[in-house]
């Protein structure tokens, strides 16, 4: 049995690409529950009976798993600024033409 939601959440199907909306209540599958990392979406379960369910060579919730996906956003260091763009070349004025009197 999955866990529940506690709160509406928006997540993009691993497979299809589609955007979904899982509402409070809802268990969503083991594929669109990785999707979702943000921890305060789950419900608060009993930790007596998250001790019974859990396996024991199960990693410990802070650790991450060697074949869990990482999480797109801002989960690796900031990227270099790119550097800023040359000024465009200052254009060539031409000297007015004088009218023959």
């Amino acid at each position: 049995m999955g866990r529940r939601l506690a709160a509406a959440v928006h997540v993009q199907h691993p497979t299809s690409r589609e955007w979904i909306v899982l509402e409070p209540g809802d268990e969503p599958d083991d594929q669109l529950a990785a999707e979702i990392t943000n921890p305060d979406a789950w419900e608060d379960v009993d930790p007596s009976a998250e001790l019974e369910e859990s396996e024991p060579d199960e990693p410990k919730k802070d650790e991450p798993r060697k074949d869990e996906p990482q999480p797109f956003g801002f989960a690796g260091p900031p990227p270099e600024p790119e550097a800023e763009p040359a000024p465009p070349a200052p254009r060539r004025r031409r000297k007015p033409a004088e009218a023959d009197a």
